[in-house]
This record gives C-alpha cells, structure tokens and sequence, in this order.
C-alpha cells in the first residue's frame, strides 16, 4: 500500500510536468519571437547571433516531450523512467548553461563584429549590400554605421544612400538631393549600429530571463523525479 507522502509527490511531479509541458511551448514561441524579430537583419549577422533562439525554440520542442516521458512516468509509478526523465532535463540544463556561457563570451565582441561587418558592405556595395542596408535603415530610420557621413566616407561612389532620408513632416514625402550638403538635416541622424546592437541587446534580455526561469523549473523537476523514484523503490523493496 502506497503511503501518503509518497501519493503527494506523484501527483505534485504530475502536475509540475503538465505547466512544465506548457512552459516548453511557450519557450518555443518566446525563440521564434526573438528570431522573426533579428530575422529581418541577419544579413549583417553572424549564426552565433541567430543560434540562441534557435537552440530556445529546439529546446522547447524537446521539453514538450521530455514533460510527456515524466508524465507518464509518474502515472506508472516507474522508477527507471523517472530516472530517465532526470537525466534529460539535467542533460538539457548542461547544453543551456553552455549556450548562456557561450552567448555571454560572445556579447563583449558584439559591437566590433557588427562595426566590422557593417562597414565591409559598405565597401563591398555589391545588390545584395544595397538591399540589406535599405531594409536597415528604412525599418530602424537610421542612416549609415554612426551617420551619413559612412556612405561618404566609405562607399564606392561616396553617395548617402536615398534610404537615408526622412520624409517630410508636412507630406510624408523625401527629397534630400542626392547627398547635398543644404539638405543634410533630412537624413536620419542616428547611425544603424546603436540601433542594431540595442534591438539585439533587448532580445538577449528576454533569452537570459527566459533560460534562468527555464533553469529554476529543471532544476526543481530533477529533485522532484529523483525523489519519487526513490520513493517507489523503498515502497517496492517492502
């Protein structure tokens, strides 16, 4: 016979697994937000920018499924599976403090590696650049790495691009003059590498308070599933 305690941390381990079932989904959307929103500008990205979201969204999808396995696992009273259940989300825990160590090294070299890669398309100005930088700086209204004066300084036919101009409060329309200097206040003033870097930035404070919540929830259904499991082996054993 089953004794009491026992029955509560099943059902407790059931009911963890079921919102940590739904935590995994919504890991899941939170990733692809994230990615749908610095999507738009991974031309000027590199894949360890884009990979955090990736490896949230694959993470979510994994947990809905691990949640499952623990699920059924308390159901069955089975030890090996609540075992195994352990072991995944630990296994899950390592993979994300390695992607949180990794992205933390990573952020001290973000704003040189988008200086460098903003201001090679620049030069380059091959289609592809030019299209990359007037989706930039139509969405963002920014003009240039830290100003016009970048497509001056450092593009092949020294020309502001026609993406840089702000419309016109009165009618909503652009006239800058192909660079002219009396029409150089029409420009966004803003350069696009502060604008990038920020939207970044706000994107990673959602992927950190996400993992850290992520990590307090495995940690705490580890505990649980090894306490359970041990349980209905000291139950068994009588």
């Amino acid at each position: 016979m089953q004794s009491c305690g026992m029955n509560i941390i099943k059902y407790i381990l059931f009911v963890f697994n079921v919102f940590f079932a739904i935590s995994g989904l919504g890991i899941l959307i939170a990733g692809a937000l994230v990615l749908s929103d610095i999507n738009e500008f991974n031309y000027f990205l590199e894949g360890r920018v884009t990979a955090p979201p990736i490896v949230l969204i694959v993470t979510g999808a994994i947990i809905f499924l691990i949640a499952s396995l623990g699920c059924y696992g308390a159901i069955r009273e089975s030890p090996s599976m609540l075992y195994a259940f352990a072991f995944l989300l630990l296994i899950i825990f390592i993979v994300e403090l390695a992607v949180g160590i990794a992205a933390c090294v990573f952020k001290s070299d973000l704003q040189m590696m988008l200086q460098k890669s903003l201001q090679d398309s620049i030069e380059r100005s091959s289609m592809d650049d030019i299209m990359a930088w007037d989706n930039v700086q139509q969405k963002l209204q920014c003009c240039g790495i830290n100003g016009a004066s970048d497509w001056q300084d450092f593009s092949r036919n020294h020309t502001i691009r026609a993406s840089c101009c702000r419309p016109n409060h009165i009618d909503g329309t652009k006239d800058c003059k192909n660079g002219a200097a009396l029409f150089q206040h029409r420009y966004y003033q803003d350069g696009c590498l502060p604008k990038l870097k920020s939207k970044i930035d706000s994107n990673a404070v959602v992927l950190i308070g996400v993992g850290l919540g992520l990590a307090f929830v495995q940690l705490l259904g580890i505990v649980l599933a090894c306490w359970l499991a041990s349980a209905i082996r000291r139950e068994n054993a009588k």
